[in-house]
């Protein structure tokens, strides 16, 4: 860091956003030796990575937004020196037949036992077809997983690479839903299938603007694999590590500083969230921007924008995260499968085909879904770390539960307490479908003997953590290559995190390839920097 004759800070790169994608970039940087400037508006950095005790005198701490890992590469790992460690699944998911009392179970270590389960669903037929279907992403995975730590491959390119023209097509150049119907016929499995290009995208099978596809490909390609795993620690783990990393690189971090706007010219203007003091001004010899491109927008003078266009563009999210802490496992319906092995994968809850494309419908006419497509996960059956000894020797457990076909747009002009309590029994009574008990008895009190539970709308990812319309990947997804006629004169371009201004970078979510808990906005925005000078 240097200063002007007039006193003011110059640093060679200002991140504005402290989350996950902002550290991964600044300390790319400062071990490079340059000098950098993290302003992060909340008092901790992390972003949607972080642990917090929701539940006060509980003694858990929950990974309160994000909560899996799958698209954070090894090679970030290893280049920033990151102690993490991260734990596989070996239940895929279980999916109970709405109504029923059976469901499918998908075991990764035992492919006979995941064949039974299909047959007792009554779908024995698509059990081959099913692993033949992640047969084929996996070759997506081999092929593509590679080129995301690299500059962007144009479209042609990226095909040649994958080499399969039919799965190329399938995936990448016609509608997801088309593939599913062919591969699978019970409405059980289809939806399975769909359910990976539905995670925070408002979208049916067959829409032609192909965001479920993008989203889809996302959710199967992370590692080469498309495995999500447990960090033991959870998300706090991964932040804490970064932030650590980025300290003992030299990065100076400022917390409780907002950043009020942003020049072409590399100023940046902030003032403390918690103390009276005048604005101040420091410039960078680059800007990254860890915040949604429509914020940087707003910080650059430009209009105002609320994230959200009724054709399908703009940054809307389509969810509502609950977090829930238990006395233990509550009892299911189906008598062949244990709690401990429904909820030790994803736990799809009403995710039909049918129903996820009634969900939509329902959704798009302004009204919440019934029942609520909902997935769930628990972090405690793989990584009991997050819990104090006592809840642990107790059995208690910990559930986040993630909806689909839950639109920003349902939060507009509504009462916003009211409908977040309509989301949360929406949730519970989709939840309460499958069991053979009310969760509601195993809900713990905390310590102000107050139900654990919580429940983030959109909304509220909109004013906690500066997601514009609650769209956990910033904005629309792009495809991790670059089409063929885009203009790669840059290395911001080359990159995929170009803005209009040379010295104004995109290093987060919303740059190209920079969805999920990855850390790959902010490795292309440090590539990019690095490679100009």
């Amino acid at each position: 860091m240097e200063r002007s004759r007039a006193g003011q800070e110059h640093f060679d790169a200002v991140v504005v956003g402290g989350g996950h994608n902002g550290l991964v970039a600044a300390t790319y940087l400062a071990k490079a030796g340059r000098s950098v400037l993290v302003l992060e508006r909340q008092d901790h950095v992390g972003g949607a990575a972080v642990s917090a005790e929701a539940f006060q005198g509980t003694g858990a701490r929950l990974s309160r937004y994000s909560y899996l890992v799958s698209l954070l590469p090894q090679q970030i790992i290893d280049d920033l020196g990151l102690d993490l460690e991260l734990v596989r699944r070996r239940y895929s998911s279980y999916t109970p037949l709405p109504g029923g009392e059976a469901g499918l179970l998908v075991d990764n270590e035992d492919r006979r036992a995941t064949r039974n389960s299909f047959r007792r669903v009554g779908a024995g037929p698509d059990a081959g077809s099913f692993a033949e279907f992640y047969g084929r992403t996996a070759i997506l995975a081999d092929k593509l997983w590679p080129t995301f730590t690299r500059p962007l491959l144009r479209r042609s390119e990226a095909k040649d690479l994958v080499g399969d023209e039919e799965i190329w097509n399938n995936f990448i150049e016609q509608p997801l839903g088309g593939v599913i119907e062919r591969a699978v016929d019970s409405d059980l499995a289809r939806g399975v299938l769909l359910t990976d290009g539905l995670i925070s995208t408002f979208a049916r099978a067959h829409d032609e603007d192909l965001q479920q596809n993008k989203c889809f490909l996302y959710h199967v390609v992370g590692g080469g694999t498309g495995d999500w795993d447990v960090p033991v620690g959870g998300m706090g783990a991964v932040s804490g590590a970064l932030e650590r990393a980025a300290r003992a690189a030299g990065v100076v971090i400022r917390t409780d500083s907002e950043v009020t706007g942003v020049a072409p010219n590399g100023v940046v203007h902030y003032h403390s969230t918690t103390e009276n003091t005048a604005v101040q001004r420091v410039t960078g010899e680059y800007v990254l921007a860890n915040v949604t491109p429509t914020v940087l927008g707003q910080l650059m003078g430009g209009p105002h924008s609320d994230g959200f266009l009724a054709h399908g563009g703009g940054a809307e999210g389509a969810q509502v995260k609950v977090n829930l802490l238990l006395s233990r496992l509550p009892r299911l319906k189906d008598p062949a499968v244990q709690p401990e092995q429904a909820f030790g994968g994803t736990f799809h809850i009403n995710e039909l085909y049918s129903q996820l494309d009634a969900a939509y419908t329902t959704a798009e006419q302004g009204d919440i879904p019934s029942p609520l497509p909902i997935e769930i996960y628990c972090h405690s059956l793989a990584d009991p770390s997050i819990l104090s000894q006592p809840l642990r020797e107790s059995g208690a457990h910990t559930l986040t539960v993630f909806s689909l076909q839950t639109p920003h747009r349902l939060t507009h002009g509504a009462d916003h307490d009211a409908l977040r309590a309509e989301l949360q029994a929406a949730v519970l009574a989709s939840l309460n479908s499958v069991l053979a008990e009310p969760v509601e008895d195993c809900i713990l009190l905390d310590g102000e003997g107050q139900p654990c539970i919580e429940t983030k709308t959109t909304l509220d990812l909109e004013d906690t953590l500066g997601l514009t319309g609650g769209n956990i990947f910033h904005g629309p997804l792009s495809w991790p290559f670059a089409e063929d006629d885009a203009p790669l004169d840059t290395p911001a371009q080359r990159w995929g995190v170009a803005t209009d201004h040379p010295r104004v970078l995109l290093c987060g979510a919303g740059s190209q390839r920079g969805g999920g808990v990855s850390g790959l906005g902010g490795h292309s925005a440090a590539m990019a920097l690095l490679e100009d000078h």
